[in-house]
């Protein structure tokens, strides 16, 4: 079977297409896709790369890129979402976590949904709650852990894999050790992964 390896940040937000969509193309393409979660604002602080801060002509163009391309895949965000997400790094603690034990998708698109489609920003309450209860975890137990100093370096060790794989940003799909960055390039990796 193809695999894919899909290193994401909850707090991207082209992620938002890809990870909404993802479950449909590996049924599609029988691809396996691993969910990789990461920070990629420390990958950005690293290389100097803040893409939309103080940049509001390009903020512009990239929330309504995503509503074009949302309407593309028959998804409905509500744009713009709010952004940047303070909790950012929390929520990638928790699907760090989630990866660990088996229920990193569904807590992913659960938070992607609330995110952009109820615009409660993925890392706080209600949304962080929510969506753990609904990958049908405890909120208290996997806050608690994912809090946790083997948590916290487990996302930093997962950060630096990316960055040693020459990840810039989210979302980025990995195969035999090439890379194709953006939702858009995801039916190229599929090919790629498939072509082997």
């Amino acid at each position: 079977m193809a695999t894919v390896d899909f290193w994401y940040s909850i707090g991207s937000t082209y992620s938002y297409l890809s990870v909404m969509r993802l479950p449909d193309v590996a049924r599609r393409t029988g691809c396996e896709f691993r969910w990789r979660p990461f920070n990629v604002r420390h990958v950005m602080i690293e290389q100097n790369n803040i893409p939309f801060k103080d940049k509001p002509v390009k903020a512009a163009y990239m929330w309504r890129d995503i509503e074009r391309r949302a309407r593309t895949y028959g998804l409905s965000p509500l744009i713009p979402a709010p952004y940047p997400l303070p909790g950012l790094v929390l929520a990638n603690q928790v699907a760090v976590l989630g990866a660990e034990e088996g229920w990193v998708e569904n807590y992913t698109r659960s938070t992607y949904r609330r995110w952009f489609e109820q615009g409660l920003a993925a890392g706080e309450d209600p949304n962080l709650s929510e969506s753990i209860a609904e990958a049908g975890q405890d909120p208290v137990r996997v806050l608690e852990t994912a809090g946790s100093g083997s948590i916290e370096t487990a996302l930093a060790e997962s950060t630096e894999e990316a960055m040693a794989l020459g990840i810039f940003g989210s979302p980025t799909f990995a195969v035999r050790g090439e890379i194709f960055w953006g939702d858009d390039r995801l039916d190229d990796a599929v090919a790629w992964a498939q072509s082997a």
